[in-house]
């Protein structure tokens, strides 16, 4: 689903309407943080599951180690 230059000038026409030439840079601000905070809290979600992993493959490996020994 693709959007042609119509389309977007049409939104873009709607928006400037029902907001006003003011209320835009705030919206695009809001709109530019949120976008920010996104990603921030993905980062570190990616980070903490990546940690995650690497600890259950620390203890997995640990534990193969210490059944090895046993044998």
């Amino acid at each position: 689903m693709s959007l042609g230059l119509t389309e977007i000038a049409l939104i873009l026409v709607v928006v400037l309407v029902l907001f006003g030439g003011k209320r835009i840079p705030e919206l695009a601000k809001a709109l530019g943080k949120a976008q920010y905070e996104y990603k921030k809290a993905k980062e570190m979600l990616q980070n903490e599951a990546q940690d995650l992993k690497d600890s259950v493959e620390k203890a997995a490996a640990e534990e193969a180690k210490k059944s090895e020994n046993k044998k």
